[in-house]
């Protein structure tokens, strides 16, 4: 059994060092390109027989010559042996996604269906010169055999269904594949379709002419058929239907092997933040692990390795774990993964280990494309807006709720115009309020400038918007903004569709002080001495104070200005 174990990891290795996965796509893409326009092939007996003959002739120039015919041997040998190997040293079945469960099975019944098909076609041809033209085809499915006529439809659409869902499981990690994708959905539904009626209709038409014994002559002497071919079809069918037999029984013993091998295994224990713990064998992969105790864990790609969304922080046992591989490393650097993530479907502990998901277990493909560090939380200096509607709540109590939706949302949209053209991120509208944030990806000197481009852009925007709605307005709307810049800790933070960036520390506090200092100097702006400073200019005629905010224990110099589109005129210098 030692032996079998350590034969399995050094294939393994050498199918990693390939790339097995690579060559599986790429060969199954191969094979999905021979199928579909074998389909499209098909949809011309829509059109006639003829029509059929004609495009079969385009289909053999490229298929049956000898670099089509290389390179879909190539890919069909590649792509069984690849998914059999795969197969064979799957260490747990139970928890497969039933998508990926159906494709498997889809895939297996491929062979037995298509077997007799491909006996009489190609291999005949190659064999004995057989002329395996379209009329030859439909009248052995459909009047010689007509049973064949249901087979060859089964695997048909098995074949499609199984390259679909493959194609499928590779491209929902592609950021353009959720808006193509109902496009290639109707690809995907209409040419099956129109093959299999393309099929009837040229039955029909063989059938129609097959009733015709002079067609039936000259048909039956164009096909150059040995007189034994039926009897060495089946027979080689056979042969070829218990060497599929061996390869079902040797999965079922890679089935039997796994289940010996994790029953001689140490149990190790994987801890989780809700308390739960999952007894394992070591050597499966924490994705496995998860699944084995119904623990729910995001893995977007299957568990191939690709998405990055079943990335776990480890807490306790990262000392015993080995070095991440290649591969994972690009998957972890795609991200900008923090030091201590490793991903799941990779990793496999062969010590205890406690481990924290880091994405939600119903995470989209869209989580697993590259995304900035400070989504993982870090700590940066940013500038911090806060803004504020003065005497809002007495002007809704006036009006009727519809009038009070409609201009808060008109003022919503011209406040985070202006943020936006400044270069800031919208966090949250708080009520009436809204808390912007600056510096996100530019430097502390960007990011005060920029904030303070973003309180004179919301002057001017309030202004416009006070002037379009004078008639529903009893009096002009007023704002408070406040502006500080420091050291805080940014991150997506919330739960579920309620999270979003933002940011927590004391310079948050300290800007929103700021803007509810407004109200005591009846101004619009306030903004910190550090804004100042780090924006680089200059205001030596602008008001200026200490004051003590509370929850700090010094005093804060700040800037005050009646009017915030006044700030960088003439009359602020």
């Amino acid at each position: 059994m030692a032996e079998i174990e350590q034969a399995v990891k050094r294939k393994a290795s050498f199918l990693q060092y390939l790339g097995a996965d690579k060559l599986r796509l790429y060969s199954g893409i191969v094979l999905m390109v021979f199928l579909a326009s074998h389909l499209l092939n098909h949809a011309l007996g829509l059109i006639s027989l003829d029509a059929m003959e004609a495009g079969r002739t385009v289909f053999l120039s490229v298929w049956r010559s000898d670099p089509g015919t290389a390179l879909f041997m190539v890919a069909l040998i590649l792509h069984v042996a690849l998914v059999f190997i795969k197969l064979v040293m799957q260490r747990s079945v139970r928890h497969i996604p039933k998508k990926e469960m159906l494709q498997i099975l889809m895939g297996l019944a491929i062979p037995p269906l298509l077997i007799l098909h491909v006996i009489g076609t190609r291999v005949a041809h190659e064999i004995y010169g057989v002329h395996d033209s379209y009329a030859f085809v439909l009248f052995s499915l459909w009047i010689a055999a007509p049973i064949q006529a249901l087979v060859q439809s089964f695997a048909l659409v098995f074949a499609w269904v199984h390259g679909c869902l493959g194609l499928h499981f590779w491209l929902r990690l592609k950021p353009w594949y959720s808006q193509a994708l109902p496009y290639l959905y109707t690809v995907a539904l209409a040419l099956p379709i129109l093959a299999l009626s393309g099929f009837i209709n040229g039955a029909n038409e063989v059938e129609d002419l097959y009733a015709d014994a002079a067609w039936r002559d000259a048909f039956f002497a164009s096909l150059n058929l040995p007189d034994n071919l039926v009897s060495w079809a089946y027979t080689t069918r056979d042969i070829g239907l218990r060497g599929m037999l061996v390869a079902l029984v040797i999965l079922g013993l890679s089935r039997v092997f796994w289940v010996i091998h994790f029953k001689r295994k140490k149990l190790i224990t994987v801890s989780y933040p809700d308390g739960s713990t999952v007894a394992a064998p070591p050597g499966s992969t924490l994705l496995e692990i998860s699944n084995l105790g119904n623990i729910p864990h995001a893995s977007v790609c299957g568990g191939r390795g690709r998405c990055s969304t079943c990335r776990v922080k480890v807490l306790e046992g990262a000392e015993s774990l080995t070095p991440p591989s290649d591969r994972e490393i690009a998957v972890l650097n795609r991200v900008g993964a923090t030091a201590g993530t490793r991903l799941a479907c990779q990793l496999k502990p062969e010590n205890d280990l406690t481990v924290v998901p880091l994405l939600p277990s119903k995470s989209t493909p869209q989580q697993a494309f590259g995304q900035p560090g400070y989504l993982q939380g870090q700590e940066r200096e940013i500038a911090i807006l806060f803004a504020d509607l003065r005497s809002f709540t007495k002007f809704s109590e006036q009006k009727l709720p519809y009038d009070v939706v409609f201009v808060i949302n008109q003022y919503f949209r011209h406040m985070g115009e202006a943020i936006e053209a400044s270069g800031g991120h919208l966090d949250k509208f708080i009520g009436d309020g809204v808390m912007a944030l600056f510096g996100l990806e530019d430097t502390p000197e960007v990011a005060s400038r920029r904030a303070l481009e973003a309180a004179r852009a919301m002057s001017a925007e309030l202004e416009k918007m006070n002037h379009n709605l004078k008639s529903d307005l009893p009096s002009p709307l007023k704002i408070g903004i406040g502006v500080h810049i420091g050291q805080v800790i940014v991150g997506k933070m919330g739960y579920g569709a309620a999270t979003s960036v933002t940011a927590i520390g004391d310079a948050v506090n300290t800007a929103s002080r700021l803007e509810a200092l407004n109200k005591e100097f009846g101004s619009q702006l306030i903004f910190s001495k550090q804004i100042a400073e780090k924006s680089g200019q200059e205001f030596p005629d602008l008001e200026h104070k200490e004051v003590m905010i509370r929850g700090r224990d010094e005093p804060l110099t700040v800037y005050i200005l009646e009017n915030a589109q006044h700030l960088g005129s003439k009359e602020t210098v």
